[in-house]
């Protein structure tokens, strides 16, 4: 993206970096924007910077709107509830809305007419227990920069998964542009093979770290390149084999991966196509092929993609004098142990633990396993902690 950018315009992009409001953010990329040369190899930067610009313009006018009153007005921001917040993106006239009808308790209606939608708007759709919320976004504007491309945008990045919406008779060209908007500004939709991430530091100097490699370039290059944006301690992680100008880049775009699961609606009366299917298939990308109208849908499974993909588990715990387990899970990153959700559950259980028992949940009540505070769960195991 950076394409010779003179040393006035990386000394202000370093303002830019340790900005702490969204205030002094603005000031200091409309001044970077300012020492930027206006040419061919700058436009991308300079339209991603505009629309952080804009996006960050959004959300102090949605701060400011909450303190005056907390009464009905656009949301921008919606807070985290429930295990996972999923947001929901696709095409006008997609399905977002009957998707949402289908799983959850909303009142929504899909929309006569496309772009109706202007805010984010979330609903809880509950399986097994797991409570996801699902966060409703305008519908994608592919062709032409949009101020709900923004919202949408802002809406992407909080969340921890996505659920996007295509009729299962959409070409390939549109799911491709979709992907490629969201890259563009940072957003992975499916497990990047190349990635660069730059974690600033205040010592150690500059570490590469990461399965990956430099193409063309060395460490020195690295710490060359980030010591003429005034960086000299940072973590650079890197996944796969990335340029000096991809890491150049990751200082203005933060990249992110967010676990997507496609919905194919429409799919009793189109048949998904093959190039399509393969485009996703190719990037590990889940897919679900739906009638939204008749609402079948497997929900069942679509929860436990998003666990999967989000890398979660349900974890149930039996009180001790209890017949059973509670129907609730608890949802943990996967890995975690007996000792991470004594520690969820209270931390003075975790202080005074003694043993656990753990149950294979389809198992249940045959078959226990004492263990430790070390032990590794796995999804759908059952816990008793005795302390």
């Amino acid at each position: 993206m950076p394409a010779n950018l003179p040393a006035e315009a990386k000394a202000a992009w370093l303002k830019v970096m340790e900005a702490k409001t969204p205030e002094d953010k603005i000031r200091a990329m409309e001044e970077f924007l300012s020492s930027v040369p206006k040419h061919k190899g700058t436009e991308k930067l300079i339209k991603h910077i505009r629309r952080r610009i804009a996006e960050l313009k959004r959300e102090m006018q949605e701060r400011r709107e909450k303190e005056r009153s907390i009464r009905s007005g656009a949301r921008l921001y919606i807070a985290k509830e429930g295990d996972l917040q999923v947001a929901v993106v696709g095409p006008p006239s997609s399905g977002k809305t009957s998707l949402l009808c289908c799983l959850t308790n909303t009142t929504l209606r899909p929309d006569d007419i496309p772009f109706s939608t202007v805010e984010p708007t979330p609903s809880m759709f509950v399986e097994d227990g797991v409570y996801i919320q699902l966060v409703k976004t305008p519908s994608l504007v592919l062709d032409q920069s949009s101020d709900l491309n923004s919202i949408t945008l802002a809406t992407v990045r909080n969340a921890d998964a996505v659920v996007l919406v295509v009729s299962g008779n959409t070409d390939v060209e549109t799911v491709e542009k979709i992907f490629k908007f969201f890259e563009d500004e940072g957003v992975y939709l499916y497990p990047p093979k190349n990635y660069v991430k730059i974690e600033r530091k205040g010592l150690g100097g500059i570490q590469v770290v990461g399965s990956g490699h430099i193409l063309g370039g060395t460490l020195n290059d690295v710490k060359k390149l980030l010591n003429e944006y005034g960086i000299y301690h940072a973590v650079v992680h890197i996944r796969g084999s990335v340029t000096l100008d991809e890491v150049e880049e990751a200082l203005y775009v933060e990249r992110q991966y967010k676990p997507t699961v496609v919905v194919f609606s429409m799919g009793d009366v189109y048949t998904p196509r093959e190039e399509v299917l393969g485009f996703l298939t190719k990037r590990d990308v889940v897919y679900h092929i739906t009638d939204l109208r008749g609402c079948k849908i497997e929900k069942r499974k679509l929860l436990e993609d998003l666990l999967r993909t989000t890398g979660r588990i349900r974890i149930f715990t039996k009180p001790v004098h209890s017949k059973t387990y509670i129907e609730k899970p608890i949802v943990m990153k996967a890995g975690s142990t007996v000792g991470d959700v004594a520690a969820q559950i209270h931390s003075s259980l975790l202080e005074t633990f003694k043993y656990a028992v753990v149950w294979r949940r389809d198992l249940y009540p045959q078959r226990p396993k004492r263990v430790g505070r070390d032990y590794v769960l796995s999804d759908n195991d059952v816990v008793e902690i005795h302390a």
